[in-house]
């Protein structure tokens, strides 16, 4: 699939790539603490950190993986647009219950609350998993952008890490979470330009969008797969997995997940915290939906030319079907164009890779190296190690990259399995730490080893029930575990074993504090909003059918 590369388009990548450095050097000169480094002091606004927050979403694997799952893959289609009406639910969540006592707290680390409401042990053990399934999946990702930028460009595998990882490690070693949110917030614009320019270059070769959507294969075009429930009839994408499982997922997400806190935390108040959740949680369909529409384009491109597909790079499970987007930009778009398009796919890497960087440094450096160490650092010496960690981390994911490739090609998948194992149980500690007084630290852990080991059991013997609902499995089942263990007599009630009476409830305390006294904004009836945003997604996907 190597195709030739203009110099000009070079010259535009090597531009973009000297521009992410320079701003992150200018950004650098602004921290002067670890809180500068990891949160931005707490003075951004709403729409970089919301913006950024889409980025993140919006990696290299969803804008070539779900073009291909609407065009080509075996049972797909439009129906991968059920899963966004589950983000507006969950940002009413995360906006009225989960963002406030976080704020409250004034963290930096998300797990620094398990200590807070139960041990250290229960702290250790989140952020632990964190660490190893974010370190591990990131070298995944970039094993896997490499390849296709390798396959693209024709530079080689290890040249390939090197540009994609390289740059996104120095920028981000230097900005920050600045310069983290500001290179997503370019990153984003940048991608949505050449979606739209690829989408007008489709609908163009097609006759028109009316033309394109009606030469688009029938059965793809469903929306809502109301027929099916996944519990059992191996239908993965059906809509109540779908909704339900996505409800769960996200929430665990953009709520448990360091990587996405982090940012929420660097707003300047809650305000802006809830500011930032409601715009990714309007602004994520339409974006979803552009790539959507360019997978529509794609199949019908493809449809039209047949020659198209077999110039696709083959494997023993048929063509890459996911390298069908780069091969039409390269193929279709002009000099210049062409290099943009690169920038975008770079881009889309980077945003996915920078953020987690970042969060897996802060996440050691609050509950390893400062939760442990004894004695006084300077604020300058800890912002030196904070840089030094993400470095390490950075170097950490790519030599990983070069170790995954015989197990990469499957795990792609897996990596979203993975996820749902955890995200439920994680959730669900979480969940019980804010609302059930009487659980503990040890019964809580219990709960969490269980719900990981139901959903693993549903994995390797249950595969007609869709991955998705292990979402919700795994949250009931840590749920109910952890209570019945509460009542066993083998967990003795001790000093931060649980809430006792009397005890401030710090949950009730933030939900007053911030959402009664602090926020100028009625977010409860924002909230409403949102609810009407997902009525009018759902209003909308039954007209496409």
């Amino acid at each position: 699939m190597t195709q030739h590369i203009s110099g000009i388009d070079w010259g535009i990548i090597a531009a973009y790539c000297v521009g992410l450095l320079a701003m992150a050097y200018w950004l650098s000169r602004r921290q002067g603490s670890r809180e500068d480094y990891y949160v931005a002091g707490r003075n951004l606004g709403p729409w970089p950190v919301g913006l950024s927050i889409m980025a993140t979403q919006c990696s290299t694997n969803s804008i070539l993986g779900a073009p291909a799952f609407v065009a080509f893959t075996a049972g797909g289609g439009l129906l991968w647009l059920q899963y966004e009406l589950a983000v507006p639910l969950a940002m009413v969540v995360l906006i009225l219950f989960v963002m406030p006592l976080f704020r409250h707290l004034n963290l930096v680390s998300v797990y620094a609350y398990l200590e807070q409401r139960f041990d250290l042990a229960t702290r250790l053990t989140l952020s632990g998993l964190f660490l190893f399934v974010r370190a591990f999946a990131t070298a995944v990702t970039v094993y896997s952008i490499a390849l296709v930028i390798d396959l693209i460009t024709g530079l080689g595998f290890f040249a390939s890490v090197l540009l994609l990882g390289a740059f996104t490690v120095v920028y981000d070693v230097m900005g920050g979470i600045r310069g983290v949110i500001y290179s997503d917030v370019l990153q984003l614009l940048i991608l949505a330009i050449m979606l739209l320019v690829v989408l007008v270059s489709l609908t163009t070769a097609s006759g028109g969008m009316d033309a394109m959507w009606q030469a688009f294969d029938s059965e793809r075009k469903t929306t809502l797969d109301f027929a099916h429930h996944g519990f059992g009839d191996g239908k993965t994408f059906a809509f109540w997995p779908m909704l339900f499982g996505g409800l769960f997922l996200y929430v665990s997400y953009y709520g448990c997940d360091q990587s996405q806190v982090q940012r929420q935390l660097s707003t300047r108040n809650i305000d802006a915290t809830n500011n930032a959740l409601l715009i990714n949680g309007v602004l994520r369909f339409p974006l979803v939906f552009l790539y959507c529409l360019v997978g529509v384009g794609i199949g019908v491109y493809a449809a039209q030319h047949p020659a198209f597909v077999s110039a696709l790079p083959a494997t023993g499970q048929g063509p890459q079907y996911n390298l069908a987007v780069p091969l039409y930009m390269i193929n279709a778009l002009p000099v210049g164009l062409v290099g943009l398009s690169l920038v975008a796919l770079f881009a889309a890497a980077m945003s996915s890779l920078d953020s987690v960087l970042n969060s897996l440094s802060a996440t050691t450096m609050e509950d390893y190296v400062r939760r442990f160490h004894r004695g006084h650092w300077t604020a300058r010496k800890e912002l030196v190690y904070s840089r030094g960690i993400t470095a390490v981390w950075g170097v950490v994911t790519l030599v990983m990259a070069f170790y995954v490739g015989d197990i990469a090609p499957t795990v792609l998948e897996a990596i979203n399995k993975v996820g749902s194992l955890a995200n439920g149980p994680i959730l669900a500690v979480f969940i019980l730490g804010f609302l059930v007084q009487r659980v503990a630290g040890p019964q809580v852990i219990v709960g969490l080893a269980l719900g990981v080991a139901v959903n693993g059991i549903c994995w390797l013997t249950m595969p007609e029930i869709s991955w998705l609902w292990w979402n919700v499995i795994g949250f009931f089942v840590t749920v109910v575990a952890a209570v019945v263990a509460s009542f066993l007599p083998i967990y003795k009630r001790k000093s931060g074993a649980g809430r006792t009476e009397g005890e401030p409830d710090l949950f009730e305390q933030a939900i007053r504090h911030h959402l009664r006294t602090e926020a100028k904004v009625n977010w409860y009836r924002r909230s409403a909003w949102l609810l009407v945003w997902f009525l009018c997604l759902f209003v909308l996907l039954r007209w496409l059918e």
